[in-house]
């Protein structure tokens, strides 16, 4: 292998760039019967140099973009100061980017150089203007990191505007991208709002926590977020005791809806179940429940893509270098970004010489695997594009298990057991 910053030599070892041939002669003066080595060593570092110098040889060369909104709400100032758990406290360029520096050991073998673009639109109007310059550029490798309208609007027209594409959806948990509203060249790092959902009630049965107090909030998000509790909650026998409303509102006759001993007051129950997409008032509900009763959901107990204090499998590691890089923890988009990028190489290293429609199809079929540092090897559900993959069961200070758990069991692939399952699917974009 070599180095980037090295040339190579006849010997199976490397000198810096800027060696001359006068030194690397002198390595070997006055050492016996040397003279053949020296003179092969010496023919060989010139026929590298001219072969790293003949263009046909040069390294191919493979961008992908990040695209980004600016204005996206999800990184407001306020937001990312208050990094409520389980939300985006930084860009997702962050995470690719690491991913990127991750794999040049690998790419350096094959003769590709990797590079990542930082494409930040103004507003969403822009994105045509964005994807023009990118197929002139010859980019056909996409991390979206973008709200859901623009989201939806790259995966239909970035195809066609690039000759090809392949999208990497690293920060959205909705399920209906999954669903109806799947695409072929759409793949997802980031696990969708029903696996999440999932994993966590898969940890409360195993526990025995089945009677669960719903706190459900007013907002689109929240609704969603109920609807995949629903389903969990009947697929694993958790049953809802009660179903409360809250609200934050400044209008002192809606304060009771805000109000969390109120709200919190029936007894029966073995734990609070908060569905809160904002966070706002998930973030003041642990400890301040009527009873002593654990929280899950939006705060508390969550299920997670990734978290700083996972211990095993090289985390430790990851999780270092990427605070190292960007001075803040990891979460589980930037480890989404991360993999996005992971995938790419993983498609690259499984046939250097592919087209982005043949990449898409490996990963697409499930037959390239790639090391999300989670333990097994992970791949892509063929029937929505999906990461398999498994989720930690975690709290703001570590984690206390991973999902599927123990005991869970699928007649094909137990990583499976979390989300939408091929026979349950309603995506019908297949390549």
């Amino acid at each position: 292998m070599t180095h980037p910053h090295r040339l190579p030599t006849a010997l199976g070892r490397s000198a810096p760039q800027g060696a001359t041939l006068a030194a690397r002669q002198s390595r070997f003066r006055g050492v016996p019967g040397r003279g053949l080595w020296r003179a092969v060593g010496l023919a060989s570092f010139t026929a590298g140099l001219s072969c790293l110098a003949h263009p046909a040889l040069a390294a191919t060369k493979v961008t992908v973009a990040v695209i980004s909104l600016a204005d996206d709400a999800r990184y407001g100032a306020r937001r990312e100061e208050r990094a409520y758990p389980g939300h985006p406290t930084g860009r997702a360029v962050d995470g690719a980017q690491l991913g990127a520096d991750d794999s040049s050991f690998e790419l350096d073998a094959e003769g590709i150089a990797l590079e990542v673009r930082d494409v930040v639109l103004p507003s969403a109007v822009a994105l045509p203007k964005a994807l023009a310059e990118l197929k002139a550029a010859k980019v056909q490798h996409l991390v979206a990191d973008l709200p859901l309208a623009v989201m939806r609007q790259l995966v239909q027209t970035a195809p066609a505007a690039l000759g090809g594409a392949m999208v990497f959806n690293a920060g959205l948990d909705d399920d209906s991208l999954r669903a109806d509203g799947c695409a072929a060249v759409l793949l997802h790092t980031y696990p969708s709002r029903q696996m999440m959902s999932d994993a966590l009630v898969q940890y409360l049965a195993a526990r025995n926590w089945r009677k669960a107090l719903v706190l459900q909030g007013p907002l689109p998000g929240d609704a969603l977020q109920g609807q995949a509790w629903a389903r969990s909650a009947k697929r694993y026998g958790i049953k809802t005791t009660q179903e409360r409303p809250f609200k934050l509102s400044g209008d002192p006759r809606e304060r009771n809806l805000a109000n969390t001993r109120l709200l919190t007051g029936d007894r029966d129950h073995d734990v609070v179940a908060v569905m809160d997409s904002d966070g706002e008032f998930a973030r003041g509900l642990p400890y301040a429940t009527q009873w002593p009763r654990p929280v899950v959901g939006a705060n508390g107990l969550m299920a997670v893509a990734w978290h700083p204090q996972w211990e095993r499998n090289g985390g430790p590691q990851l999780s270092r270098r990427f605070a190292k890089a960007t001075h803040r923890p990891m979460t589980g988009q930037d480890w989404a970004a991360w993999m996005a990028v992971r995938s790419v190489v993983a498609a690259l290293v499984d046939n250097p010489k592919s087209s982005v429609a043949e990449q898409l199809k490996g990963l697409r079929s499930g037959k390239v695997f790639v090391d999300g540092f989670k333990g097994p090897r992970l791949s892509f559900r063929a029937w929505d594009g999906q990461l398999r993959q498994p989720l930690f069961l975690s709290h703001i200070d570590g984690v206390v298990g991973t999902a599927p758990l123990d005991g869970v069991l699928h007649p094909k692939e137990v990583l499976d057991t979390l989300g939408v399952d091929e026979k349950e699917s309603t995506c019908k974009a297949r390549l």
